[in-house]
């Protein structure tokens, strides 16, 4: 049986929706993966188009408020930022809950290419993480 993880960040339009993505593409024969956010927005296009770059496609995905969750039993909770931590320390149908700060690149302003490589960086420290984190044996 898969083990169920959520990924919870602020607005659910990039890190989170990156992690539950890539979750998916590369470990769900034994993750089942979903992400939510404390308030609902939309999947941030560049996010969608760095994470085509390494073959993962999030265009699907859309952005969830963390109250579609709720009564429904999760095996691992992540927050992604201290803000999403902060308004939602504790999910109570989580067996477990696990903090992973990662920066938020939709702060960043100006022309797409002066943002993308700020999305890519989070990316890459995000894929890195579930790699380590997921990827190993002991933790499927």
């Amino acid at each position: 049986m898969k083990k169920t993880v959520l990924f919870i960040c602020t607005h659910n339009s990039a890190r989170s929706q990156m992690a539950e993505g890539y979750l998916r593409a590369r470990y769900g024969d034994r993750y089942e993966a979903f992400s939510a956010g404390t308030e609902v927005s939309q999947i941030h296009p560049i996010a969608i188009e760095v994470m085509r770059e390494i073959g993962v496609d999030i265009s699907g995905q859309r952005s969830k408020s963390l109250s579609e969750f709720a009564g429904l039993e999760m095996d691992l909770a992540v927050t992604l930022c201290d803000s999403a931590r902060a308004a939602c320390p504790f999910f109570p149908w989580a067996k477990e809950t696990l903090h992973k700060e990662f920066p938020d690149p939709t702060g960043e302003k100006g022309a797409d290419e002066l943002i993308i490589p700020t999305f890519r960086d989070v990316r890459d420290r995000i894929t890195r993480w579930v790699d380590e984190y997921f990827g190993t044996e002991e933790s499927g």
